[in-house]
């Protein structure tokens, strides 16, 4: 049995000297694994880079059994970012999260979607807020909805609007920009909370419930901004 079709690179790991396991997520598959024989070669092993866009076809003998690849690139992304070690460590991270937060072989239109519209946010000043807000349009559509509007309330503090969420043991402050999305030109500061917000809220929902570690790409995408 075989199927074609396109997928972004998640992640690749050795599977013997030639040989890679990767995982893809597809446009009409969702997430898939499968190996790609002769991956060393010259030939294909320089477009085998994480984040980027291949033409795949998938040949397996059953649903229950690792198939395998044959790959074309359609669109070389990442090697545009060698050289920028922020844009570089996000795309690792975004597609680890992809991996870690969709389950194989159940499509997702949204999530494919969301992917086409990633590399785009690199063309803004203030990527790094919209790709905060990626990772939020992420786990919302994986079922993971923060809800910030629903449930931040407001304060003023040295004549200055903050939002903050309470409950019965903390009051935890809002990053002002996660609710009011007009804000620019924000400082590292800002955007370290931020990054740490979604942080925090993935580690409780996701990780911690499910005993996995938080992904090495992601906390150094964050350590970034400290």
């Amino acid at each position: 049995m075989y199927w074609d079709d396109t997928g972004y690179l998640l992640s690749k790991n050795r599977y013997n000297e030639n040989s890679i396991i990767a995982e893809f997520y597809t446009e009409n598959h969702g997430k898939c694994p499968g190996i790609i024989f002769g991956a060393t070669s010259k030939k294909i092993k320089n477009y085998l880079q994480v984040g980027n866009q291949l033409f795949l076809n998938h040949n397996y003998k059953s649903e229950t059994r690792i198939g395998y690849f044959k790959v074309e690139i359609s669109k070389a992304y990442t090697p545009y970012y060698f050289e920028d070690k922020e844009k570089l460590l996000c795309i690792v991270s975004a597609m680890n999260l992809v991996k870690l937060l969709t389950v194989d072989l159940q499509s997702n239109f949204n999530v494919y979607n969301l992917l086409n519209n990633f590399y785009p946010i690199f063309n803004h000043e203030d990527w790094v807020k919209k790709y905060i807000f990626w990772e939020l349009k992420l786990l919302e559509i994986v079922g993971y909805n923060l809800q910030l509007n629903k449930i931040t309330q407001s304060e003023i503090v040295n004549n200055k609007k903050k939002y903050f969420v309470s409950s019965n043991s903390e009051k935890k402050y809002i990053p002002n920009f996660l609710i009011d999305n007009d804000e620019k030109n924000l400082d590292k500061k800002n955007l370290s909370r931020g990054l740490k917000l979604v942080g925090d809220f993935l580690e409780k929902n996701v990780l911690k419930p499910n005993n996995i570690n938080h992904p090495n790409a992601r906390l150094e995408f964050v350590n970034l901004f400290k």
